[in-house]
């Protein structure tokens, strides 16, 4: 069989916040990691990824690590990307063609990974001269902020995708209210307490095993909940909920990657948040400025218009937020950044720290004290190459500064 590795081109590797601590194939686009995505297309078990060089040690237990020496012959190479359609697409061609660029291509001879390394290798240049052409559907992102575009059309069309694989599923319990006419899919392990609303109108619901949705919560789809996450007590909308998450308070059009908690109330609107994040008590983003114009965003090359009318906050792994903050439209808070302050700049640097602009930094000790302390209460563990790869990136960002 085959191998699959997915590759950050250059461009991936501006999706900051995110690209400082993880591979842009380990980010939910619509319902699923775009790792997964290509999984499930290619029918194929992702064998590592090809990143920047501080990723070497980035170490996930649910998650392929870097790949290093010699991709095989015959090895499968995508581009992250590409956000492809869930639907199953062939696997013994030899390139795959997405929206009309070369989204794919099996190596016809071994290729060192330092050939990759930089990011500006294109894979067309890799294609086998000879051999089918496929074109897959799908989407690229070519910006960070595209997930957030993204995601009301991806999640219509992911659930029923994703829902089609689950063997044991219903449809919304009889004690729940259903409005509208898309489905409701509850996986068996699933729980839906009484009182709650599916409000699936403009699209689907799923609920994956293990993840409970409390009494008195609307559920607008389309909303996708994964395993073992809970959602309660407010409005959910056009939002996709990844594993060992709670979210608490009313949330639009945004994604929770896995492991984040918004335990209590205050709004998030068009946002991201990366894996450890933890919002404290009424944590409020803007997601609209008042001029009803698009929204200014932080990159690594300046400030640029996103296009969008609608953009919350894009929150890096690790982030922290004391009570009450208040987050401008387009903020950007970097990986590991812990700040309590009353409203933070629209740019917060990646492991910052304190109660007012300028910030301290985070020191890196401390941090990995802190992400051993929050990681064990979901029972992951913080391994030393775990220690190794926030290190690295933590070098890396301060580096950068200097």
């Amino acid at each position: 069989m085959s191998a699959l590795y997915l590759y950050d081109d250059a461009r991936a590797r501006t999706f900051e916040p995110f690209a400082l601590t993880r591979p842009v194939s380990e980010l939910r686009a619509g319902a699923e990691l775009l790792r997964r995505r290509w999984e499930q297309a290619l029918d194929v078990r992702c064998a590592g990824f090809i990143g920047a060089a501080h990723l070497a040690d980035f170490n996930e237990p649910w998650a392929p690590g870097a790949a290093s020496g010699e991709l095989p012959a015959g090895s499968i190479v995508a581009n992250s990307r590409c956000a492809i359609s869930l639907a199953p697409a062939a696997t013994a061609e030899n390139v795959w063609v997405c929206d009309g660029e070369v989204a794919a291509v099996r190596l016809a001879k071994p290729l060192a990974v330092e050939a990759l390394r930089s990011g500006e290798q294109r894979l067309a240049s890799l294609a086998p001269t000879s051999g089918g052409v496929t074109a897959v559907a799908g989407r690229w992102l070519t910006e960070v902020w595209d997930l957030i575009g993204l995601l009301p059309e991806m999640l219509t069309e992911d659930i029923p995708a994703l829902a089609k694989g689950i063997v044991a599923s219903s449809g919304a319990p009889g004690h729940a209210t259903v409005i509208g006419q898309h489905a409701v899919f509850v996986e068996a392990g699933a729980t839906v307490e009484p009182m709650v609303v599916f409000d699936v109108a403009a699209g689907p619901v799923l609920i994956r095993k293990g993840a409970t949705v409390q009494s008195f919560t609307r559920l607008v789809g389309p909303v996708y909940v994964g395993e073992g996450s809970t959602v309660t007590a407010d409005r959910i909308a056009c939002v996709s909920v990844g594993e060992m998450c709670k979210v608490h308070g009313e949330v639009s059009t945004s994604i929770f990657l896995g492991h984040a908690n918004k335990g209590h109330s205050g709004f998030v609107g068009h946002s991201v948040l990366g894996r450890w994040v933890n919002l404290g008590a009424s944590t409020v983003t803007s997601n609209l400025k008042n001029t009803y114009g698009s929204v200014a965003v932080w990159t690594p090359s300046g400030v640029r218009d996103s296009g969008l009318r609608f953009l919350g906050a894009l929150f890096g792994d690790h982030v922290k937020t004391g009570i009450g903050l208040r987050l401008t439209t387009g903020c950007v808070l970097g990986a590991g950044a812990n700040v309590f302050d009353q409203m933070p700049p629209k740019m917060v640097a990646p492991w910052a720290w304190g109660g007012g602009a300028p910030y301290g930094e985070y020191a890196i000790d401390k941090f990995l004290d802190v992400a051993e302390r929050a990681m064990g209460r979901r029972q992951v563990e913080l391994t030393a190459a775990g220690r190794r790869w926030l290190a690295a990136a933590h070098a890396a960002r301060w580096q950068a500064d200097a």
